[in-house]
């Protein structure tokens, strides 16, 4: 409990997001939808979008602000800061624009991995997320339509000028994360689920195991079942039971890292110190020479 209690000061203590917060409710964006320098940004496939989306929403997807896939190469790796800018500005995003992500079904982890993008962007303060998504803003009586039915779709946005300083550092390399195992107050995360953690399961990947000293934290168990994220209380509780503690900076990990930025959004929704080691086990795995560990969580 004195865990619990010490992640709510730490909360209070620290700016989580700036001038916004990370997390907006329908209500909220029924408020403010009709603000000029409001983006919307559609998290799914375009078979979905074209049959129905928020008005004015525009289709992206985390592969969009990613370096594109080469035969051989990680998967899903975060664009350079440079070209990184350059895709957002393209999207009608500068430095007085509003950004609100949101998944059209249950694209949970995709969503948290294009605010992660953003964040790395230098645009962390100006982000949120639709908490629950299109899911949340149709039951909550929320308008959507098809693409040919949206006036807006068809215009071209003009592109966007953005000057806010990236943050690089967000993203973990390898030799931080060698350099840090065992580290005091650096909590290594593995968001993947229990079956990956413990080596009984090597998925697609070259070996089977986990990054040695990582705590485990599957990301789907910071989300309700109706793809909400879950309370500030009960994810500070979560963190408490998987070993990380208050002050500690939170280093997530998954498969290509992807699943892992939703334990990114909620440590940084927390207060911590948050980055993702983007490489992730596809990094890890394929390179014999690192050690691995083939354990179950903790209790």
């Amino acid at each position: 409990m004195k865990h619990v209690l010490a992640s709510l000061v730490l909360l209070a203590s620290t700016s989580v997001a700036s001038a916004t917060d990370m997390l907006v409710t329908p209500d909220w964006l029924v408020e403010h939808r009709g603000e000029k320098n409001l983006v919307l940004l559609h998290v799914g496939v375009p078979a979905d979008f074209e049959k129905e989306h928020i008005p004015g929403a525009l289709l992206v997807s985390p592969q969009d602000l990613a370096i594109p896939r080469v035969e051989g190469a990680l998967i899903l790796q975060l664009l350079p800061p440079d070209q990184l800018r350059a895709k957002l500005e393209s999207l009608g995003i500068g430095d007085d624009s509003r950004v609100v992500v949101y998944f059209g079904k249950d694209w949970v982890s995709p969503t948290t991995r294009v605010y992660f993008s953003l964040d790395a962007a230098g645009l962390g303060d100006k982000t949120s997320i639709l908490d629950g998504g299109m899911p949340a803003w149709k039951a909550a009586g929320g308008a959507v339509v098809p693409s040919t039915g949206d006036p807006t779709s068809a215009v071209q946005r003009k592109p966007g000028k953005i000057t806010a300083k990236p943050h690089p550092e967000l993203v973990a390399d390898l030799d931080f994360v060698i350099a840090n195992l065992g580290t005091v107050c650096v909590a290594i995360v593995d968001s993947r689920a229990p079956k990956f953690f413990d080596g009984s399961d090597p998925g697609s990947m070259p070996r089977a195991g986990h990054i040695p000293g990582a705590h485990s934290l599957p990301f789907e168990t910071l989300v309700t079942v109706d793809d909400r994220m879950k309370s500030r209380a009960e994810t500070a509780r979560l963190l408490e039971v998987a070993g990380i503690k208050p002050g500690d900076t939170v280093v997530s990990y998954c498969h290509i890292g992807q699943q892992a930025t939703v334990m990114y959004f909620a440590a940084k929704r927390l207060g911590y110190k948050a980055r993702l080691y983007d490489g992730s086990w596809d990094e890890w795995s394929r390179k014999s020479e690192l050690p691995i560990e083939k354990s179950p969580a903790k209790p």
